[in-house]
């Protein structure tokens, strides 16, 4: 049973917030879709309240139909942006439920499906969010390749190449294309993981991956400071996401994801946007090279 979630303000006990384990099993064909998800995950849909953080600034969200990143299109929508999302074409029906839920309210969603694993569709997205937008000021790299398999003799070339280039390549050209048409002040937040800290041995190479963004990301914002743009990470822990029942965890996993975590639960989504609106917003004008961390409790150093 879980807390009645009002706004993100409200105070509630973390352990009871939301449904912990036992789930039931849901397997999912790749990539995962939201509607599909038992218990729904929580996005912020009904709970998120902005201020105006963000009025003005111009995002491209990549994986912004779904899971951690409709959560942070929502809260970003609401804080005042305007937003272009990226996610595949099979995602199609998650992303059209997205804009419509947020076009109800007057916000304004770009989208532009793709494959974020050729490199050419990522320069041209850069480019087409810019023009739709007129502008770009925030740059989320959120879109991810999870499979979990028993051991390294389990991973195909394939396999681990896709998940390379959807993790790390991808956002080598997504950050080059973008940093030079970003002004003074502009944002790039990365999305690394608590695998990118402690690894487990049947997520070798998604684990990999977010050990090379970690790296990416405190490196590469030494250098764009310099152009007075930030670039900073966030480090999830075990989130109730589509990339967990398609594959990211085993069905008997799944029946008791995050159940290991101090908090004896998932995160939901919704707890994870207000980190990205942070590190968008001027309230962090003095971090930048950063690895934030939200795990349920486990620290991820």
């Amino acid at each position: 049973m879980s807390d009645t979630v009002e706004n993100q303000y409200a105070m509630r006990d973390p352990r009871t917030q939301y449904p912990k384990p036992p789930f039931p099993k849901q397997p999912q064909d790749k990539p995962g879709f939201d509607h599909k998800m038992d218990p729904k995950a929580d996005h912020g849909e009904a709970s998120y309240q902005g201020f105006g953080r963000l009025k003005g600034r111009k995002a491209l969200i990549t994986g912004g139909d779904s899971g951690i990143g409709r959560a942070v299109t929502i809260a970003y929508a609401r804080e005042g942006a305007e937003i272009c999302i990226n996610y595949l074409p099979e995602e199609e029906r998650d992303a059209q439920w997205l804009v419509e839920l947020l076009k109800k309210e007057g916000h304004t969603v770009h989208t532009i499906p793709g494959n974020l694993t050729d490199k050419s569709f990522c320069q041209k997205l850069v480019k087409d969010a810019q023009a739709k937008l007129g502008g770009l000021d925030i740059l989320v790299t959120n879109a991810g390749k999870q499979v979990r398999q028993p051991g390294i003799e389990d991973i195909t070339d394939a396999q681990f190449d896709e998940t390379m280039k959807t993790n790390v390549y991808a956002l080598f050209w997504l950050t080059k294309a973008a940093l030079p048409l970003m002004p003074p002040g502009a944002a790039i937040i990365n999305v690394t993981s608590n695998q990118g800290f402690s690894p487990a041995p049947y997520l070798l190479d998604y684990a990999t991956t977010k050990f090379a963004i970690r790296g990416f990301t405190e490196a590469i914002a030494q250098g764009a400071i310099e152009k007075g743009i930030r670039v900073n990470g966030v480090a999830p822990g075990p989130f109730w996401t589509p990339l967990q029942p398609s594959g990211g965890q085993t069905q008997e996993k799944v029946q008791e994801f995050g159940k290991a975590t101090p908090m004896g639960r998932p995160g939901q989504p919704a707890e994870l946007a207000p980190t990205f609106v942070f590190l968008a917003s001027q309230e962090s004008s003095y971090i930048s090279g950063e690895i934030i961390g939200v795990t349920g409790g486990k620290p991820i150093s």
